[in-house]
């Protein structure tokens, strides 16, 4: 019995210090989330209320001297105390998503159970009013003192208040998603309170330390852990602008590589100290190494089950089959680094593999050609070769059987793997250059020794030329996206009549700001600009029936006017810190200038260059938020 009895005194120490982990971890994945929403700000509270009572509940499962016993029994009143406001708090806050705002009796109501709570708190921190300390043999007890009776009415109305605010609330959803997760937070909803309440001041004094008093404590505190997650799950749905599968995916990760991983390093800490009472062994010597095998063996777990878990419990049908595809779309693509460094790896082999310290690749990806890899001190003028490559480029020719001598250099045409616009015809895009003007290059390429090194140089460049059709379609379009997670709150919940969105309702100005950058980034043509929602704006709209114009000149000349506006007085100058938002807008997007150029011309950094775009872009997208108002 009291070996039995000292293996639950081990286990309500880990479970206990599991709690605190626990509502610790899910404050602290709340308050990186979404807090304008009024539903995360009152459950942050309600969290900041349990973490409160957990830590100081660990604390003292730890056997302080009496002094800090009883000074953490008091300090978990601020939990206790306001835990039944908050949930009323939280439950008023999930009655207004449905279109039921308070008219100002549930605001009074809430008011004063903040006010009730903050009067137990100071009654619990100083005076014995709510309890009082006495001796059980060697343990610290409480029993329970004439002002708990108070305490327990305030408790049961305020936690009848907030059950039936939420059954209010579960009645008024519109859809089977939502009302499944409004029955889901009111199963668990009242599991933060039940959980920290005082239970111990209800038993006889040394109660909680018995045989039965530990089964009962160990199996509350088993059940307190899985209701927290549970109710953690659908809590974060509300004001969340993302997919309800990102939500589970981030909460499921978060869950198993944080909490998780703390509850495991406790459990071992805790079970070692009994098995080196049985081994005989130096506590300090067995605990760290298990505890550091036992992390990086859930870790290893972790990374070998979390898809199927995510399959078994996120991805299903369909959307497994489309989320698969994405992942693979991001195992496979690389950015324009990744492949400017592949290109240079493969021009230094070719210097290695013909014995030459001199070599380059010019890519014709962009409107003018440029450099993408160069070995060596090249000894001639860069710009005259790009402007005779670009001959090549537009020749027409088919794909050349020897080197174009050029100086001392030999110039081979890289030519694309995907078929020509024609058909038969492959497509230019660059010229690798190695320094060898004798015949023996021509040899090479002839006897196919240097061609799988020519290979995968075209390779790489057309793999740099579709990903950039890519990234520039992606960019235009993604701003597009009008549909959000919090948009489809709306359609979820039954909303008032005066909460319905106005039809003139103005944009969001982050949304706006995505779709401003788009439209400049492709002012030259590209789906940013083409299927812009701009257009829809009444600005827009109101220059198409003035000037007879089609949408997309419209737009471009609303973004014209708009840099314009932004113009200073006078003569313009480049280095005047003044001009720098235009300049930059002007050369950029109007001028369609590269960004090396334009941080050479503006002489700043690229790094520089990029913040400063940004906050020139939002300067036009509150010109354009503001002549939207006027209209």
């Amino acid at each position: 019995m009291d070996l039995l009895t000292e293996l639950l005194l081990a286990v309500n120490e880990t479970l206990t210090a599991g709690n605190a982990l626990t509502a610790v971890s899910l404050l602290l994945f709340n308050l990186t989330r979404n807090l304008n929403n009024r539903v995360a700000k009152a459950g942050a509270a309600v969290l900041a209320c349990v973490t409160v009572a957990y830590v100081a509940d660990a604390f003292i499962s730890l056997e302080p001297e009496r002094a800090a016993h009883e000074i953490a029994s008091r300090l978990q009143w601020v939990g206790i105390a306001f835990v039944p406001a908050t949930l009323a708090h939280l439950s008023d806050a999930l009655l207004a998503t449905t279109g039921l705002p308070s008219r100002g009796r549930r605001l009074r109501a809430l008011r004063l159970l903040y006010f009730v709570g903050a009067g137990f708190l100071l009654a619990a921190a100083f005076s014995d009013s709510l309890f009082r300390f006495v001796l059980a043999g060697d343990e610290l007890s409480i029993v329970a003192a004439p002002l708990f009776a108070l305490y327990l009415l305030y408790f049961g109305l305020a936690s009848g208040f907030a059950f039936y605010n939420v059954q209010r609330a579960r009645k008024r959803c519109l859809t089977r998603a939502s009302a499944s997760r409004m029955a889901y937070l009111q199963i668990a909803f009242l599991t933060p309170a039940l959980g920290i309440f005082p239970y111990s001041v209800l038993l006889n004094p040394g109660d909680e330390f018995s045989l039965f008093g530990l089964l009962l404590i160990n199996t509350a505190n088993i059940v307190i852990i899985l209701m927290l997650l549970f109710l953690s799950y659908p809590l974060y749905f509300f004001g969340s602008d993302i997919p309800d599968r990102l939500v589970k995916k981030q909460l499921l990760d978060f869950l198993l590589r944080g909490p998780a991983t703390g509850l495991i390093a406790l459990a071992v800490v805790n079970f070692t100290a009994q098995a080196t009472r049985i081994l005989s062994l130096r506590g300090d010597n067995f605990t760290a190494p298990a505890v550091v095998g036992a992390v990086l063996l859930w870790q290893w777990f972790v990374s070998l089950a979390l898809p199927y878990i995510e399959k078994l419990f996120i991805y299903r049908d369909e959307d497994g089959e489309q989320i698969s595809k994405l992942q693979t779309l991001g195992d496979r693509v690389l950015t324009n680094s990744d492949l400017s460094q592949l290109i240079a790896a493969t021009t230094e082999s070719i210097c290695d593999y013909l014995r030459i310290d001199r070599a380059f690749v010019i890519s014709f990806e962009r409107a003018q050609p440029e450099f993408i890899s160069k070995v060596g001190s090249l000894g001639f003028d860069e710009s005259q070769l790009l402007k005779e490559t670009q001959l090549l480029e537009h020749s027409g020719e088919a794909q050349l059987a020897e080197p174009l001598h050029w100086r001392d250099y030999a110039l081979i045409a890289l030519h694309s793997n995907r078929v020509g616009s024609e058909g038969t015809q492959a497509l230019p895009i660059g010229v690798l250059g190695v320094r060898n003007s004798s015949d023996e290059l021509a040899e090479e390429v002839a006897s196919g020794h240097l061609r799988a090194f020519i290979r995968r140089v075209e390779t790489t460049l057309d793999d740099m030329r579709l990903q950039s059709e890519m990234y520039n379609l992606m960019e235009g379009l993604l701003p597009q996206f009008q549909m959000t997670r919090s948009r489809a709150l709306q359609l979820e919940y039954r909303q008032a009549i005066h909460a319905l969105p106005s039809h003139r309702a103005l944009p969001e100005r982050d949304e706006l700001f995505e779709q401003v950058r788009a439209a400049l980034r492709h002012y030259w043509g590209g789906s940013g600009i083409t299927q812009s929602n701009l257009v829809k704006l009444k600005v827009v709209q109101s220059r198409i029936r003035q000037g007879d114009q089609t949408p997309v000149n419209a737009l471009r000349k609303l973004l014209e006017d708009s840099i314009s506006e932004l113009r200073p007085q006078g003569e313009r100058k480049m280095m005047s810190p003044e001009w720098t938002l235009y300049n930059i807008l002007q050369l950029r997007f109007l001028e369609n200038r590269k960004v090396r150029e334009v941080a050479r011309r503006l002489s700043m950094s690229e790094a520089d260059l990029y913040r400063k775009q940004r906050v020139a872009i939002q300067a036009v997208t509150d010109l354009i938020l503001q002549q939207e108002r006027q209209q």
